[in-house]
């Protein structure tokens, strides 16, 4: 999963990238953009791992953070191929300068226009292409099926110009696949994280009413607690009230808020994390491990993590104790399921 940081110049997003990721910004990709990984803290997976000592390690499931050029709050002219980048990120985390005093709800407004702005700029250019191609000679076949590509798209670019996101428009499956390879960043799933200047009271509930999964942090005052010793570290966080490290807590959110979920297949030889989306039936969750696995699905031994720490994380106790399912490939996959995947090679 790759997730896109975005906001307009000065709202702090490369510190953010830093703050999330350790690694510095690289000025000679700030143009196309720069990309670095962040494992998802696993309390579950570290338990097992203590059990197990797996010999290959244990691995985490990770997210990848693109960091992209600022936008630019007066001049929209190159704004477009800025987002241009976001294309194929999976999603977006749109951040928000909480620490000069503006108000944040109209700061996230306007940077939901310039969305839809480069969006529209993309529908546009293609209706004008499909509305030439009609007065060409084509197989029948294809002017339906450009026909069904312009209704769609003339749909969405009504909802635009309206200063709408196409997701209000309900479009059916159908009209999904036929605007996939566009992108658009309007479809995209979105969070809002607030680069704060204090740890200090809730986020404000206009900018809630908009964004109501919106999180944020004090990034650049957990970046330089960060680089105190242990005892100043507490010290110093007691006086700011900061409680803990919310760097942990926040990719924790922004891995399950973009509808991921995980599953592990642990053991002597390696325990491992699985990212997968929510509601992923097991045969398609056992090709994020291998797509033979997928090919060859039979069926799949399933323990909760619940059951199988209750059952000191041992299989034969989870199949005593009636807590070890055999499902089928339709089983929908639940976040901490540990399985093992039977299939034909």
């Amino acid at each position: 999963m790759k997730i896109g940081l975005v906001g307009f110049s000065g709202s702090g997003k490369s510190t953010v990238f830093q703050w999330l990721t350790g690694e510095a910004p690289d000025p000679s990709k700030v143009q196309q953009g720069q990309v670095a990984m962040a494992d998802l803290p696993d309390e579950r997976l570290d338990k097992m791992s203590v059990f197990f000592k797996p010999k290959k390690g244990t691995k985490h499931a990770a997210i990848a953070f693109l960091d992209t050029p600022g936008l630019m709050v007066d001049e929209r002219k190159d704004n477009a191929r800025r987002l241009g980048i976001l294309r194929e990120a999976n999603g977006l985390l749109v951040v928000l300068d909480g620490f000069s005093g503006g108000n944040l709800a109209e700061q996230l407004a306007k940077f939901r226009e310039e969305l839809i702005y480069a969006d529209l700029e993309i529908i546009t250019n293609r209706i004008d292409k499909l509305i030439s191609q009609q007065k060409k000679t084509k197989p029948a076949k294809e002017k339906e099926l450009d026909l069904a590509e312009l209704e769609s798209l003339k749909k969405i670019q009504a909802a635009l110009e309206a200063g709408q996101s196409p997701r209000s428009l309900s479009l059916r499956s159908e009209e999904e696949k036929l605007i996939r390879s566009m992108q658009l960043l309007t479809l995209k799933p979105e969070m809002v994280f607030v680069n704060r200047g204090d740890a200090q009271g809730p986020l404000p509930a206009d900018l809630l009413a908009l964004a109501p999964k919106a999180i944020g942090a004090p990034v650049q005052l957990e970046k330089e607690l960060a680089e105190l010793d242990e005892e100043s570290r507490a010290v110093f966080a007691a006086e700011l009230g900061i409680t803990s490290s919310g760097r942990g807590q926040t990719i924790h959110d922004i891995f399950y808020g973009m509808g991921r979920i995980v599953f592990f297949t642990v053991g002597e030889d390696e325990c491992r994390a699985w990212a997968i989306d929510k509601d992923t039936p097991a045969v398609e969750a056992s090709g994020a491990i291998h797509t033979d696995l997928s090919k060859g699905f039979v069926r799949a031994n399933v323990m909760g993590y619940p059951d199988f720490l209750a059952a000191g994380y041992e299989e034969k106790h989870c199949k005593t104790g009636g807590t070890l399912r055999q499902e089928s490939k339709e089983y929908i996959v639940k976040d901490g399921d540990i399985m093992h995947i039977l299939a034909n090679r």
